[in-house]
């Protein structure tokens, strides 16, 4: 069988002018986990476009000397929460802090899940589903047996990813995704085994490589 690893990138820079920017804990977050699987030796290395998808797979392979293929891939981006938090129509005014902002992202993210409104997307969930599923099965086309892949994601994308291997019924796929996805660790590592039945849920959100100082959420 073969291996792929779902890694979510570091924590970004929230509240800053620029949220697609690794924090210093997401750097060091980044750092650990590379030194967390530097006894693997990947096939190839797979990313998102996304700053924060680079800079932790940059952190990673410093750590774990990995010299394998790079390769980055659109389709593991994450949706654009921004826009579908500000589609959100009550929407809290004014800055939000972490806490309120996690309170709106979870509603917003309800509203754009639940497929009613998608004429107020540029990305529906359906299509966001699709996407990731269509990168994860070419994933999987790439680890072969004794092979390991590593994609650097996010948390969303993971989440979804999870939510169609456990083999939920449509009607409640929207609620496990918002399940998964609030609880996926920054650099967290989710293990999917590729076999002659394609792949399965192996772990979610593995952090063992994080002490409580770098364990983040957002």
């Amino acid at each position: 069988m073969g291996l792929l690893l779902l890694v979510r990138h570091g924590q970004a820079s929230f509240g800053a002018d620029d949220y697609d920017v690794l924090s210093p804990i997401g750097w060091e977050q980044g750092r650990l986990l590379g030194r967390h699987l530097a006894e693997l030796a990947p096939s190839v290395l797979l990313r998102g476009s996304m700053r924060r998808h680079r800079e932790t797979l940059d952190a990673a392979i410093e750590a774990a000397g990995w010299q394998s293929e790079i390769v980055e891939d659109d389709r593991w981006d994450e949706f654009d929460h921004l826009a579908v938090v500000a589609a959100y129509p009550d929407l809290p005014t004014g800055q939000l802090d972490r806490r309120a902002f996690q309170a709106a992202f979870e509603q917003a993210t309800g509203r754009w899940s639940a497929g009613a409104h998608d004429d107020d997307y540029a990305e529906s969930f359906a299509a966001f589903r699709e996407r990731t599923l269509a990168a994860m099965t070419e994933a999987a086309g790439r680890a072969g047996s004794g092979e390991t892949v590593v994609v650097v994601t996010s948390g969303g994308v993971v989440a979804a990813l999870c939510a169609a291997l456990i083999g939920i019924d449509e009607a409640s796929y929207a609620a496990a995704w918002q399940r998964f996805n609030t609880v996926c660790v920054n650099s967290g590592v989710t293990r999917v085994v590729v076999g002659s039945t394609g792949p399965r849920l192996l772990t979610f959100n593995e952090h063992g490589h994080l002490g409580p100082e770098v364990l983040t959420y957002r």
